[in-house]
């Protein structure tokens, strides 16, 4: 298989270091805005010989992308980019014949009047609207295929097919006690993504009522987290689950709750209060003249790269899905979950435990493309595809995942 990774960021380096240790990848072109870094990621494994290349890309530019596609002969493209990125990269991959691969959908839009009762464009609505045309080129778009989304989205097909007979809620839940040295506030993944997902409405899904939406950090449970993490404080957020699980797993209630801390909320609101959570872009004074930047591209760039705070981090995160449901007549109520340590990661891949996590599930499923188990055309989420092969290579990459029976 030869792949178009863009994004050689903190995620987009994880997945070469992981993917250089598997023999289904032929090839991978590494691309970025800023060739160093991808530059960086390819010298970082020479030892694997040319199976690595470094290209600078510009994301938004479709027809480069699309020539880089057809010019290296790639099989797949593995968008490791911010959301803003998501659909030129994607009409671009369809352009070229070429299957799609990402961790994040395209972005939403809240509703005009009501943004905390109703749906105005949802997560990953830009893609759906495309998916005749990728099953008409008998092409793959899989979406959402990082950790959350994708690798919980897993968990909740696994659940749907062998643990439950009838589920009533399906709930992502996501927690860590991870702390980095030296930093008040130092997010251990892109603060631009975390700034869009937590400040936009939450998403809920109920069987007799569609998808809605709530006030940003509604419904606040504390839920125990395994292996030693503990009791954390979730709240609702918006995240593609929500959107994707409905669309293929029967359950009556579907939702995502975050662990994000008083003090992360608190430093989020200030961000929104002040504009600093804005994208379009205002007008500074610069040493040679006024400047256009976005208010959230300067908070991004005031704070540390999540990639380089490994070092300094300590703890574990954990993903996973928690449902509740009935099997044989009887209640049954389970946590599925995947935990790392980031002394563990960093050790292993010299990957911060995070963005390690989120790198490793794409890799999975582009072994599972690879080698035609799972196979699919059109516009899938991670829980269109059959679960067991995938949590059962996730964990021959020495990485084995936990059910908690709850209660």
């Amino acid at each position: 298989m030869r792949v178009l990774l863009v994004g050689a960021g903190g995620v987009g380096t994880a997945v070469t270091r992981i993917a250089a240790r598997r023999g289904f990848l032929a090839h991978m072109v590494v691309a970025d805005y800023d060739l160093t870094r991808a530059e960086a990621a390819v010298a970082a494994l020479k030892e694997h010989g040319d199976r690595f290349s470094a290209r600078r890309l510009d994301a938004s530019d479709e027809d480069a992308v699309r020539r880089l596609l057809t010019e290296e002969r790639c099989d797949v493209l593995l968008n490791a980019t911010d959301p803003r990125f998501v659909m030129p990269l994607y009409r671009a991959a369809l352009a070229a014949g070429a299957h799609y691969m990402d961790m994040a959908m395209s972005l939403s839009a809240p509703h005009a009047e009501r943004p905390y009762e109703e749906c105005g464009v949802k997560l990953g609505d830009g893609q759906f609207e495309l998916a005749d045309r990728w099953a008409a080129a008998g092409r793959l778009a899989l979406v959402g295929m990082g950790v959350e989304p994708g690798l919980s989205d897993v968990f909740a097909r696994y659940a749907a097919d062998e643990l439950f007979d009838e589920i009533e809620e399906i709930g992502v839940r996501d927690g860590a006690n991870l702390t980095v040295e030296g930093y008040d506030f130092a997010p251990s993944f892109s603060i631009w993504t975390t700034i869009e997902e937590c400040l936009n409405p939450p998403v809920v899904y109920e069987k007799d009522r569609g998808w809605f939406t709530t006030a940003p950090f509604s419904e606040p449970e504390v839920f125990d987290f395994p292996e030693g993490i503990g009791p954390v404080e979730c709240v609702n957020v918006e995240h593609e689950e929500v959107l994707l699980i409905p669309r293929w797993v029967d359950a009556r209630r579907v939702t995502f709750k975050y662990g994000l801390g008083d003090d992360f909320i608190a430093k989020l609101k200030t961000l929104h209060e002040l504009g600093l959570d804005a994208t379009a872009k205002v007008t500074v004074p610069g040493a040679d003249g006024p400047v256009s930047v976005s208010p959230r591209d300067v908070v991004a760039a005031c704070l540390p790269d999540p990639a380089g705070l490994g070092e300094r981090m300590t703890g574990k995160t954990c993903a996973g899905t928690w449902v509740k449901g009935t099997k044989d007549g009887a209640p049954r109520e389970v946590y599925l979950y995947h935990v790392v340590d980031n002394q563990w990661s960093m050790s292993e891949y010299g990957s911060q435990a995070v963005v390690w996590q989120t790198a490793v599930n794409p890799v999975v499923a582009l072994e599972l493309l690879a080698t035609g188990v799972w196979q699919g055309t059109g516009v899938l989420g991670p829980e269109a595809l059959p679960p067991r092969p995938f949590l059962d290579l996730l964990t021959e990459y020495g990485s084995p995942w936990g059910l908690r029976e709850q209660g």
